[in-house]
């Protein structure tokens, strides 16, 4: 068994979708496909993706990224609602949102989002960052919301992870700022503060994990860092394909 990972899908472009469906029915059949977040915030693309990639892979393993809650091309109110249609479409294809287990390797997903612990949101963010008009969270801020999500992430003494030998975890959103390479640009740093949360490496780390898969940043890499193998493959944009692999990456 082999483990693929890929972010960032963006199935809102005709190109993305191609390469999706292009891809071999045969050759993944017992393998297991990470797949962190960021499909589209249409949900019919996102069922299309599950569909696609459960024919494919032994098994797909998902985390919501925050494409995946805007609600502005839906019929609900509230990302809370538009998290439960994401959720069900996953359940109805068969896509594992929970630990899963394969003997003694555990792959564990950490939801998250933002709260700033990566620096503070400015005036200039707070217009140019589509979320902020995309998605709707009555009643918590980025704080509250990064917490909400956390607190439903596995511990040690999960049942699921009892006896588990290799943890390997994934994230949609940054568990370190530090992921960005010292060649980014002060210009595009600027959305730095909606990377991610130090919460998430505080968790990965407390689980053991040797190996973290994330996405959101667009910035393909494999680095290690005390101990832990962090891996970005996001597929990205089209504009992007100069510097995104747009293809599959194997991480075990």
């Amino acid at each position: 068994m082999r483990i693929f990972a890929i972010s960032d899908l963006h199935l809102d472009y005709a190109a993305n979708r191609e390469w999706l469906q292009q891809l071999s029915q045969h050759e993944y059949s017992d393998d297991v496909l990470i797949l962190a977040g960021d499909v589209s915030d249409r949900l019919t693309l996102l069922d299309e993706a599950f569909k696609a990639l459960t024919m494919r892979f032994s098994a797909v393993l998902f985390v919501p990224g925050n494409h995946d809650l805007w609600i502005t091309r839906e019929r609900v109110h509230t990302s809370f609602e538009k998290l439960d249609a994401v959720t069900k479409a996953a359940d109805e294809h068969g896509v594992h949102r929970d630990t899963f287990r394969n003997g003694e390797l555990a792959i564990v997903p950490l939801l998250g989002w933002y709260d700033y612990s990566f620096g503070a949101a400015d005036d200039y963010l707070k217009s140019a960052w589509a979320d902020y008009r995309a998605c709707r969270w009555p009643g918590y801020d980025e704080a509250a919301l990064t917490q909400f999500f956390t607190e439903h992430n596995p511990t040690l003494s999960s049942p699921s992870l009892q006896d588990a030998g290799q943890i390997i975890t994934f994230s949609h959103f940054l568990p370190r700022i530090d992921l960005m390479p010292e060649r980014i640009p002060d210009k595009h740093r600027k959305i730095y503060p909606v990377l991610g949360s130090n919460v998430l490496d505080e968790q990965l780390r407390a689980l053991g994990s040797g190996t973290h898969v994330y996405g959101h940043s667009h910035v393909n890499r494999r680095v290690m860092i005390d101990g832990v193998t962090y891996i970005n493959n996001a597929f990205g944009y089209p504009s992007e394909s100069h510097f995104t692999a747009r293809e599959l990456v194997q991480v075990h």
